[in-house]
């Protein structure tokens, strides 16, 4: 029996809250917020064993995959079936964004934990390295500032080749990946480098597809964005009517962008990233953190909210590594360097792109690569809207989400 864990602390208020709360943060911290989320499941093992939990057909855990590279490691969780039959399909793999950690998707654990138990697949949640809490190691990119195909070239090999290590150590022959935002770039770019290994990609509001050059992506609203309330209603076929009227929330938001956030941008986009201005203000940084988690997370419980602040106090707090990425991948304006929407018809795979309603992600890009898709042979490309929801669509409206996921993974599978 795991020992239990104390409940979440308040998210602070005062200054003398964000002192203990800045005191306390680290490795130990970090792993008891990320347990918090994962206790919700009640056939999550905390000791790590594959022992089958009675009455469920899946055990959940959590373990460290290490790499060859010493000190390299993937923070991985597992969700898988408890018979010993071989997987009748390749295992899901979900990826999260920039900055982010597997823990963002807790509202998706029970659903594609339920999805796992039916179909006997495995899902798997892993953290980037350099991001979450896998190994924060040394990032930097050595091609020069003018060599814009070398960056990139470098920027995906650091976590495109961590995922193919990843994917050998685990034992999997294919994978069928799910990313968003720079999670859902970087699958394509894994997927372009090893189309072998890839079953099917579905994309969440991912970054870097389109060619943009009106700067109507503002990427600072991945920090500053306001979840968006609403009902839960399934996700629809995207439409160019639709696609037009995300953009246009998009051109109006661009236009009364506040002179902060215009700062905000200006430092991304000179290599500066949001976590590290986080962990520049020292004592003050759970203060800050907690005026975003109280509002990105308001439409969650309040032991949710809290639990979700802990959880994101501690990876913002680790030490920077993948994170600066960002200025080798994307072009000021927060358009792709080398654009998805170019490369993309060498796919010969299953390809979906999600955004929501009110995206900040131009769907136009994923519209423009279903059909560059079509014209190179692959009409197995999608594309969806799922309403009521912004750019982190799995959490404004998971139902939907969770819907249309489980929808597009058992589109064209074996069922057992």
């Amino acid at each position: 029996m795991p020992l239990p864990l104390p409940p979440a602390k308040d998210i602070p208020a005062t200054f003398f809250a964000s002192v203990k709360g800045w005191w306390t943060a680290g490795e130990r911290e970090g792993a008891a917020s990320e347990q918090r989320l994962f206790r919700k499941l009640p056939y999550f093992r905390a000791d790590g064993s594959t022992t089958p939990v009675d009455g469920y057909p899946v055990v959940a855990r959590s373990t460290r995959v290490d790499l060859a590279t010493p000190k390299h490691y993937i923070n991985t969780f597992s969700i898988t079936p408890t018979g010993s039959s071989p997987p009748p399909n390749p295992p899901t793999v979900v990826l999260h964004g920039y900055g982010a950690g597997l823990g963002f998707f807790f509202e998706n654990f029970t659903a594609l934990g339920d999805w796992a138990g039916k179909r006997q697949t495995p899902v798997h949640f892993m953290d980037w390295l350099g991001m979450g809490r896998s190994a924060r190691v040394p990032f930097s990119v050595k091609a020069k500032r003018n060599d814009i195909d070398g960056r990139v070239a470098e920027a995906e090999s650091f976590f495109v080749e961590s995922l193919e290590e990843w994917r050998n150590k685990m034992g999997m022959e294919k994978m069928t990946l799910v990313g968003h935002s720079l999670g859902g770039y970087l699958s394509i770019a894994y997927a372009l480098r090893y189309p072998t290994r890839v079953n099917k990609l579905i994309l969440l509001s991912p970054a870097g597809i389109p060619r943009d050059p009106n700067d109507t992506t503002t990427y600072s609203r991945e920090v500053t964005d306001s979840p968006i309330n609403g009902d839960d209603k399934h996700a629809v076929n995207a439409s160019q009517d639709s696609v037009n009227s995300i953009r246009s929330g998009q051109r109006a938001e661009q236009r009364k962008e506040s002179r902060g956030r215009k700062l905000l941008t200006y430092l991304w986009e000179e290599g500066w990233s949001p976590f590290q201005v986080v962990r520049s203000i020292g004592i003050w940084s759970p203060l800050l953190v907690g005026k975003y988690s109280s509002r990105r997370f308001i439409g969650l419980s309040a032991d949710d909210t809290k639990a979700m602040h802990e959880y994101i106090l501690n990876i913002t707090l680790m030490k920077g590594s993948g994170e600066y990425c960002i200025s080798h991948l994307l072009a000021p304006g927060a358009h792709a360097r080398r654009p998805m929407v170019d490369r993309i018809n060498a796919l010969t795979i299953p390809v979906t792109f999600v955004y929501g309603d009110n995206d900040w992600m131009d769907p136009e890009g994923g519209s423009q690569s279903v059909e560059n898709l079509r014209k190179a042979g692959n009409g197995q490309g999608r594309m969806y809207i799922v309403p009521h929801a912004g750019h982190h669509l799995y959490l404004d409206n998971p139902k939907a989400t969770n819907d249309l996921l489980t929808k597009e993974l058992d589109r064209g599978l074996s069922r057992s």
